[in-house]
């Protein structure tokens, strides 16, 4: 399973079925192959699959009651209320607050010796969520405790000893919980008198057409989710887009010019459609979330399957962004798959991923695409980056992916 998820995979499909009954430590898991189990499970339209004690199992303890950790009515009330932060004129403000800390940020870049693109990623994407997403000033020793908790509490839910015993990615991840929720009660009330640009204001003032508002729990429960699920998968987003424009320089140099020719500003970026065919065939050929996982809430059937109640199924974008029937050569990066006339994204309601689908699917999809881009913007405007010709990153697919050698590259200033 990690040295080719794909091939044993299709071998499992092929031996056993539409549907692999997998016991993972102690856990009974049915996986659910192709786009058809894919739609039934995710768009979920009997509300027979739910999220929340499905995701609660890996990194509940971490990330209590974040968005993807809610199911049915109460997720749709925190869904309404949580849309009035990523409007149209939000990301317009998220757009300008982010620019300045992307310059200063890449421009470090050039200084670096033995750059690796992953590591480089993951620094400036917790440094720009700090100052998009919390809008506070803090000192530097401040910003890297802060970091340091959050990558705690994103290793906790990987620990084989899921109990708090000393010294275990576990513990140390409720360390870091208490560490996060500290820091947010801290400042929440400046956020909610004061307001801001930033997405932490925002949670604090949004309010639904209702009139329905976050309590002070809500917001510091939301913000320690988005957080992390705002970092770590653009982090693998922009890896994976980094690697396939090193290894296929033309696609780099068309995005080069593509930035070059276009202005600065939030319209010219977000419509930057080229830009965004290279981000969504970076995801499908690397799923930021490979595996995405629910728990039947009462007996069903998947593609003719018993599945009992209280099992635990799961999706594969990973797997299913490479079906030859939906994605034709599926190993070749061709960002041209999601322009017209082909859009083999369309080629089923499920073909494309990423996201997830159904009421679950990313509230921050948009935010993650903008701030992707806006990186990349400038990114191709000051640099050009390579790999050796023979170069193939090792993908470590344990938890979210991850380049073991976090994609050493040859990084030129322009």
């Amino acid at each position: 399973m990690r040295r080719d998820p794909i091939g044993h995979n299709d071998y499992a499909r092929a031996k056993w079925g539409e549907v692999l009954k997998l016991n993972v430590f102690g856990t009974t898991l049915y996986a659910c192959y192709g786009m058809d189990a894919a739609e039934k499970i995710m768009i979920n339209r009997e509300r027979v699959f739910a999220s929340g004690p499905a995701w609660g199992h890996f990194i509940g303890p971490f990330f209590n009651r974040g968005l993807m950790l809610l199911d049915f009515d109460e997720h749709l009330q925190h869904k309404r209320v949580m849309q009035m932060a990523f409007t149209n004129d939000a990301m317009r403000r998220y757009h300008q607050v982010m620019v300045p800390h992307i310059r200063s940020g890449l421009e470090q870049w050039a200084d670096v010796k033995n750059p690796r693109m992953n590591e480089l990623f993951k620094k400036h994407t917790l440094d720009l969520a700090l100052e998009t997403f919390v809008g506070v000033d803090l000192p530097q020793h401040e910003q890297d405790r802060i970091n340091k908790a959050f990558i705690a509490a994103v290793r906790g839910g990987t620990s084989i000893i899921r109990a708090n015993v000393p010294g275990t990615p576990w513990a140390k991840g409720l360390a870091a919980r208490k560490v996060l929720e500290e820091f947010f009660y801290t400042h929440l009330p400046a956020k909610r008198r004061d307001g801001g640009d930033d997405l932490f204001a925002q949670l604090c003032l949004a309010e639904s057409e209702e009139g329905e508002r976050f309590t002070d729990e809500d917001i510091v429960n939301h913000m320690i989710f988005l957080l992390m699920a705002a970092h770590d998968t653009s982090t693998i987003t922009m890896s994976s887009m980094a690697y396939h424009l090193a290894k296929y320089p033309e696609w780099q140099e068309k995005a080069r010019e593509a930035a070059l020719a276009s202005g600065d500003d939030y319209d010219s970026v977000v419509g930057n459609e080229l830009l965004e065919r290279i981000m969504k065939e970076s995801m499908r050929l690397c799923s930021p979330v490979p595996s995405l996982p629910r728990v039947a809430t009462r007996e069903t059937s998947i593609n003719g399957y018993r599945i009992p109640e209280g099992a635990f199924v799961t999706v594969s974008p990973y797997y299913n962004h490479h079906d030859p029937q939906y994605w034709p050569d599926p190993f070749h990066f061709d960002p041209d798959r999601f322009a017209e006339p082909r859009r083999e994204d369309h080629s089923h309601r499920m073909a494309f991923q990423a996201f997830g689908g159904g009421v679950h699917k990313c509230i921050g999809m948009y935010f993650a695409g903008v701030q992707v881009r806006s990186i990349f913007h400038e990114l191709l405007r000051t640099y050009r980056w390579s790999v050796p010709s023979d170069y193939t990153w090792p993908l470590d697919l344990v938890a979210l992916p991850f380049p073991r050698d976090r994609l050493p590259v040859t990084l030129e200033r322009i």
